[in-house]
């Protein structure tokens, strides 16, 4: 189980990491949606992994599973969340804004306009 876990983990964090590094913002948010997800079962791991075992210590019960990681699973899940509707509404707007959703630089300055160039005119 701690294999199947860590794998997920690793694949996440991976293809979370390729996303983030795009230079479309669509690519961005799916990136950083990923990586929330792979720091959520990280979190989630941090509590041992065991089945039928209660959160509480009570008598008699010699394993049991640790309640802070949940909670931070559920802090971070609505982090996470409120993170992604920042993001999305940010890359909205520079779309609307830019008419595209690239990130690495204003389309002025990736497409030259044919007038300047045929002026001769280096400044915009």
């Amino acid at each position: 189980m701690e294999l199947l876990l860590s794998s997920a983990i690793g694949m996440l964090t991976a293809a979370g990491t390729y996303l983030i590094l795009r230079r479309r913002s669509f690519a961005v948010v799916l990136g950083t949606t990923m990586l929330s997800y792979a720091i959520n079962l990280f979190l989630f791991s941090t509590g041992r992994l065991v089945v039928n075992q209660p959160p509480i210590i009570e008598s008699g019960v010699t394993s049991y599973t640790d309640p802070i990681p949940q909670a931070l699973v559920l802090t971070a899940i609505v982090i996470s969340f409120g993170m992604t509707a920042v993001t999305v509404m940010m890359a909205l707007g520079a779309f609307l804004e830019g008419g595209d959703d690239r990130v690495d630089m204003p389309r002025a300055d990736r497409q030259p306009e044919t007038s300047r160039i045929d002026a001769g005119d280096d400044h915009p």
